[in-house]
């Protein structure tokens, strides 16, 4: 699909007259129960349940339909389960697909949560993970086991926004076990800067959260699937009782509309910002997967439409106790909070011991502290500003 296509379907995609009676935007359908009016009512919602027909709440309501119907178009898929997170999306779409005794290959660059769950949860259900480290492309096939049944990529890698060749390893990979399942966050792309299933990826999962609500104030999580795994996804996932309310399916399905002007702001942004990073003499490297420094750049712009607001940067020195606490105490514009995605600036911190103690498959290349922002939709001369004025604070 291309970019200016991509911006109509953002538009256009789930609004259905069948969703919309009459409005611009779908209509919110709050409902537990759903009345049939005929035994023969009853009996078509039963067996078309998991295609579309109102059956009760927990399977959805015709304003999750729409965001699904809308997801699905945007993604490629054969259809979208719907989730109150994005990590409860990233569980829940590797327990639909493993039993005792097998295992998953995942990246060594993944979510710390999607990592905890793999060694807390899968660990005790007697399923092994093998961690593999995103930049060594087709040598990730050697990994794969009899047992292997689940691949798990991200890109880039969090925090430190590493690019993959996603292509080599999912070649290499399906020539060597044609059937293993492969999924990967998509988190960063926001499901369409990075067209997952169209690079042989079984399911594309992303936190809604961040750039489909894009204002902070809802949880999401979504997972596209290709016919060959939508069934058993969207079986399991139901099985496991995963739904959001019609409230936040609306508010994600609005969303949608602006997805495509925010990112190219959000975009237009990092891009000034990171270049502005990037000559400043307190910075070592500035991960940005739109600049060549960073680590797997020739990947980014073979592979994906574009980029977002979410990049970091290493200092040239390790800030101490002090140092980190002047550093990121007093800024105006940025803020201090978990998640990004939203139209808010933000900062996080990260020393190397403490990235080193979540890659399980090799450590950091650095040794400074790593800052990492999220670039949102203010003026950049005010963020730059705010940012020198840190670098004061640590100079």
């Amino acid at each position: 699909m291309s970019k200016e296509k991509l911006d109509t379907v953002l538009v256009s995609a789930g609004r259905g007259k069948q969703y919309c009676h009459g409005s611009v935007n779908g209509v919110i359908q709050r409902a537990s129960s759903i009345v049939f009016n005929t035994f023969e009512e009853k009996k078509k919602a039963t067996a078309g349940r998991g295609t579309g027909e109102l059956f009760y709440g927990r399977r959805g309501t015709m304003t999750h339909f729409s965001f699904q119907d809308a997801m699905v178009e945007l993604e490629g898929g054969a259809g979208c389960v719907l989730y109150p997170c994005g990590a409860a999306a990233i569980s829940n779409a590797i327990l639909s697909f493993v039993k005792q005794g097998d295992n998953v290959l995942m990246t060594g660059g993944a979510y710390e949560p999607t990592q905890d769950f793999c060694q807390h949860i899968l660990g005790d259900l007697g399923v092994t993970t093998t961690y593999y480290q995103p930049l060594d492309g087709e040598k990730v096939a050697d990994l794969i086991t009899e047992s292997t049944s689940v691949l798990f990529l991200e890109s880039p890698s969090s925090i430190t926004m590493e690019v993959p060749d996603i292509p080599a390893i999912v070649k290499a990979a399906r020539a060597k076990k044609p059937d293993l399942v492969i999924m990967i966050d998509n988190t960063w792309a926001a499901g369409i800067l990075f067209p997952a299933l169209q690079h042989d990826i079984d399911i594309s999962i992303q936190a809604g959260t961040k750039y489909i609500v894009g204002h902070s104030d809802a949880m999401l999580g979504t997972a596209v699937a290709n016919a060959r795994c939508w069934e058993t996804l969207r079986e399991r996932s139901y099985l496991m009782g995963q739904m959001v309310d019609a409230d936040t399916a609306y508010v994600a399905a609005r969303g949608l509309r602006t997805l495509g002007v925010r990112l190219k702001q959000h975009q237009e942004n990092s891009i000034a910002v990171a270049k502005w990073l990037s000559e400043r003499p307190e910075v070592e490297r500035v991960n940005h997967p739109a600049l060549p420094e960073c680590p797997g750049h020739e990947h980014y712009l073979r592979d994906f439409l574009g980029c977002n607001g979410l990049f970091s940067f290493v200092l040239k020195k390790r800030l101490t106790h002090d140092e980190y606490c002047a550093y990121l105490d007093n800024f105006t514009h940025f803020s201090m909070a978990y998640s990004w995605g939203g139209y808010e600036s933000l900062v996080l911190a990260n020393q190397p011991e403490e990235l080193n103690a979540i890659r399980p498959a090799g450590p950091v290349d650095f040794e400074g502290t790593l800052v990492r922002l999220h670039i949102g939709l203010e003026d950049v001369t005010d963020l730059i500003e705010d940012l020198e004025q840190g670098f004061n604070r640590i100079a």
